[in-house]
């Protein structure tokens, strides 16, 4: 079984708070973990439908049966609980008894919101990093195969897994987020979504190109964040005297989804294919985010752009210290690789430069680092 770098952070929050909470993508290995970390609590799962039911048709005999803890997966079928919940934990504020898992974001949290706040440890779990996954870099098979657990534990091809994946997150948790009539139109939203990651969303040509309402294209697009199937990378404002693009960008929880959504049957199609610099930069970009969540702490990660087109792929602020990271597929480190990073330190001198590349050579060249994506955890520990 792989080792999930996450298991520090419950180990830590399960000695402050009486509930953790684990968000992430379907089948990111969430029930898994809660059941390997939490070995002495029973496991119930809210999407067996006579679980449910008998948990919400009386919630305070159903939590008495469980007054020593309890693992609940996808607690975002029966949100209700969670109140009575509260005044369990609040009765007895033992640490670590309730574990809850969920597969949708917003949904999960704004119940949490109402009803655990300062109760509840979260954490996100997505799907696995290079470093979980224990082996050496191979950037095209990483993108294409991606990092559901299921691809490795088992073996299956992504050919086989990721269109069952897509369908089953359709028909299952689309349903619940939202009542979508047409569940082909949705698809065909997805798949446009997919022809344009790592680019400015632009809501006015993806409603033309798919058939629907610019307001619709929003809700659609929050519905797919919601379910933890895409992220948006919002702009990077300091008061520069530069006029900033204010839109942001689009970016997939897992490359893998993407290539199935594009398409792609090989490896080999990746490094022909014209979106090939988006992927990897997706890649990387997931690396960083799962990097900081793995730890348990906090990542919000920007891109900048002004109207000259100018543009850093990824920055990032953690520890006080602004770092600008540009990423470039190629493994020949060129000079140019660094113009745009060195132009924004100069704008920003207190700001770190790095570039993410293929290659292997580390150093520094002018003012910005050299970091071979193999090494991309040296960062991550600064």
């Amino acid at each position: 079984m792989l080792k999930r770098s996450m298991s520090s952070v419950f180990e830590r929050l399960s000695k402050i708070f009486p509930i953790i909470g684990i968000t992430g993508p379907r089948q990111s290995g969430k029930s898994t973990l809660a059941k390997l970390y939490f070995p002495h609590l029973p496991y119930l799962t809210l999407e067996d439908l006579d679980v449910r039911e008998q948990a919400l048709s009386d919630p305070r005999k159903f939590f008495i049966q469980y007054k020593d803890g309890v693992i609940l997966d996808e607690v975002q079928n029966a949100p209700e609980l969670l109140s009575y919940l509260q005044g369990v934990v609040d009765a007895s504020p033992a640490k670590g008894r309730f574990v809850l898992t969920g597969s949708q974001n917003f949904a999960l949290t704004e119940s949490i919101t109402q009803s655990l706040a300062g109760r509840i440890g979260m954490t996100t779990l997505l799907p696995l990093s290079l470093s979980e996954l224990n082996m050496p870099p191979d950037t095209l098979k990483n993108i294409f195969y991606g990092g559901y657990p299921a691809l490795y534990s088992t073996g299956a091809h992504p050919l086989d897994f990721y269109p069952s994946y897509v369908q089953t997150y359709i028909e299952r948790d689309i349903r619940q987020l939202k009542l979508i009539g047409d569940l082909g139109l949705f698809k065909t939203f997805i798949k446009l979504c997919a022809g344009r990651v790592g680019q400015v969303i632009n809501y006015t040509s993806l409603a033309q190109d798919c058939g629907i309402s610019h307001t619709t294209a929003r809700q659609w697009l929050t519905i797919l964040e919601a379910s933890y199937l895409v992220f948006t990378m919002r702009p990077f404002y300091k008061n520069f005297s530069k006029r900033l693009i204010k839109m942001p960008k689009l970016y997939f929880y897992d490359t893998g989804v993407v290539c199935s959504l594009l398409g792609l049957e090989t490896e080999a199609q990746v490094e022909t294919h014209y979106l090939k610099g988006a992927l990897y930069e997706n890649l990387v970009i997931l690396e960083v985010l799962k990097g900081r969540l793995n730890r348990g702490l906090p990542v919000d990660l920007y891109f900048w752009r002004d109207r000259t087109g100018r543009e850093i792929d990824l920055i990032v602020e953690w520890g006080g210290v602004t770092r600008a990271l540009e990423i470039k597929s190629g493994m020949t480190f060129r000079k140019d690789f660094t113009d745009n990073v060195q132009y924004f330190c100069d704008l920003d001198s207190t700001a770190r430069g790095y570039v993410i590349y293929e290659g292997t050579r580390t150093g520094t060249f002018g003012n910005t680092a050299m970091i071979p994506f193999s090494e991309i955890e040296k960062l991550l520990s600064e």
